[in-house]
């Protein structure tokens, strides 16, 4: 059995473990001290959002901190869509650093990256075909 103390830094213990959620993703975040390394679902970063827009809004948390190539990120996310699934990880991310180093809390909220986006879709209606979508009117 080879010695804990030698282990990968990718397999060592999580400096911070955190969840973020948007719509209907959630993101399990973990950060460890690293180079700077994002895996998303085993895959990553730039093969699961090969969107640049999304990378960017997932970066945004380490860009504020200027903490880009502290720790190495590891998340798992379920549900939603893409966009979804980036936002949940962005606030995932702000979650955890905070959790690291309570004093980046204040530039964090004043960039809006801790306030979790509450819109969510609204609920179907009966006698309606979505939430608010009516049947075509027929006068006979």
């Amino acid at each position: 059995m080879p010695d804990p103390s030698t282990s990968d830094p990718s397999t060592s213990t999580p400096l911070a473990q955190s969840t973020g959620r948007r719509k209907e993703a959630v993101a399990r975040v973990r950060l460890r001290q690293g180079e700077g390394n994002v895996t998303v679902n085993n895959h990553p970063l730039e093969e699961y959002f090969p969107s640049l827009t999304h990378r960017m809004l997932i970066k945004q948390p380490l860009v504020v901190t200027d903490t880009l190539t502290a720790y190495d990120i590891d998340a798992n996310i379920e549900g939603g869509g893409v966009t979804g699934q980036a936002g949940a990880l962005r606030l995932g991310i702000a979650r955890g650093l905070i959790f690291i180093n309570p004093d980046l809390k204040v530039s964090l909220r004043r960039s809006g990256l801790l306030t979790r986006d509450s819109r969510v879709k609204e609920a179907k209606k009966y006698g309606l075909k979505k939430a608010r979508k009516a049947p075509q009117y027929s006068k006979r």
